[in-house]
C-alpha cells in the first residue's frame, strides 16, 4: 500500500511531541504538512488554516485533528467534506451528539473517522482486560492526578467551556476503563471543583456503576506537583490487580507482569492506516458519553482561582 498522506491540524504540544514522532516511526504513514495559526518549527509546510491547506497545499490523504475540542468537529466536516480521511484526538469533540453527523459523513464519503483514545494502546491495557475476564471483580478505584502546569502550559482552552478540565487527562483513564471492565458502566454521582475565574473543573470525584452495582470510585486533579499518578486498582477474589503509569505497567498481587514503555502513538498510527485501507470507521463514545453524564449530574464546587504562571 501506498503512503498514507497526513496532515496535522493543530500543532500545539502533543502534536510536536506525539504525532510527529509516532508519524515517523511508522511505516506507510509520512507527515506532509501542518495547518496552525501560530508559525511553528517544522519539517513540512505550514499553512495558517485547514482550509488554506486543502487549497493551496499538497496532496493529502488524511488530516490528524489536534486542535482544541472545540474546534473538532467543524474542522473534521471540512476534511469529510474534501474526502480526507479524519482522525480525532481524544476527546473526539466538546460534545458527544456532535459525532454522530460527523460518522454518517464519513460512511457517505466513504472514508474513515477514527475517534481515538490513545491510552487504549498503552503496552498493559489488552493483558489487564484478558485477564480480569478470568476473574470476579470486586471494585474498582481510580487515581488519575497530574500538573496541569506540565501537561497544558499556558492552554487557557482547556479551563473554557468544552475545554474539558480536569477530564482531559481524566477521559483517559476512562477510556482504559470502558476497555478492561466486561459490561457497559454508567455514572451514579459527580462532584466537580472549579475555580472562581474558570469555566471547566480543576477536579473531580466520580462514582461510577454497572448493571451488577459493581463499584467504581474515581479522583481525577489538575494540581498535582511531582510524581504523577495514573493509577487503576481493581480488586478481585483473586486479589488485587493495578495497571499504573497509565498503562506502562501491570501489577498482579506481588508480581511485576509488565513494565514497559508506553507506545501508544505509534500503535495509533498503524491502527489508522488500517482502517484507511478499508475506508473504515472506529468511534467508540463510551468514554465522552461518561464525562457528559459526568457533568450532568455534577454538583459544583467553587474553589480557589487558578492561575497558570508557567
Amino acid at each position: 500500500m501506498s503512503e498514507l498522506r497526513i496532515a496535522i491540524a493543530g500543532f500545539g504540544k502533543i502534536a510536536r511531541t506525539r504525532h510527529v514522532p509516532a508519524i515517523s516511526a511508522v511505516p506507510g504513514a509520512e507527515l506532509v504538512a501542518i495547518a496552525d495559526p501560530v508559525p511553528a518549527a517544522a519539517d513540512v509546510p505550514q499553512f495558517p488554516s485547514l482550509e488554506t491547506l486543502l487549497r493551496e497545499g499538497p496532496e493529502i490523504d488524511a488530516v490528524a485533528l489536534c486542535t482544541p475540542p472545540q474546534a473538532r468537529s467543524a474542522q473534521a466536516k471540512i476534511a469529510l467534506d474534501a474526502g480526507k480521511h479524519v482522525l480525532l484526538e481524544k476527546p473526539p469533540g466538546a460534545t458527544a451528539s456532535e459525532i454522530a453527523p460527523l460518522l454518517a459523513a464519513a460512511r457517505e464519503k466513504g472514508r474513515t473517522l477514527f475517534a481515538t483514545w490513545h491510552s487504549r494502546f498503552a503496552p498493559a491495557v489488552e493483558p489487564m482486560r484478558r485477564l480480569l475476564a478470568e476473574r470476579r471483580i470486586e471494585a474498582v478505584t481510580i487515581t488519575w492526578k497530574e500538573d496541569v502546569r506540565v501537561w497544558h502550559p499556558g492552554q487557557a482552552w482547556i479551563f473554557e467551556a468544552g475545554g474539558f478540565g480536569v477530564y482531559d487527562p481524566g477521559i483517559n483513564a476512562l477510556s482504559i476503563l470502558t476497555r478492561i471492565l466486561p459490561q457497559p458502566l454508567f455514572v451514579t454521582r459527580a462532584e466537580h471543583d472549579v475555580p472562581g475565574n474558570r469555566e471547566a473543573p480543576i477536579a473531580a470525584e466520580l462514582w461510577l456503576a454497572d448493571a451488577a452495582r459493581l463499584p467504581i470510585r474515581a479522583s481525577f486533579d489538575f494540581r498535582q506537583t511531582g510524581p504523577q499518578t495514573w493509577d487503576i486498582r481493581v480488586d478481585t477474589d483473586r486479589g488485587a490487580v493495578l495497571l499504573s503509569s497509565g498503562g506502562a505497567r501491570l501489577i498482579d498481587g506481588d508480581r511485576m507482569l509488565i513494565d514497559s514503555e508506553k507506545q501508544e502513538y505509534p500503535q495509533l498510527y498503524r491502527r489508522f492506516i488500517e482502517l484507511a485501507a478499508q475506508n473504515a470507521c472506529d468511534v467508540d463514545l463510551a468514554p465522552l458519553q461518561l464525562v457528559a453524564d459526568a457533568f450532568l449530574l455534577s454538583r459544583r464546587r467553587s474553589v480557589e482561582a487558578f492561575e497558570d504562571h508557567s
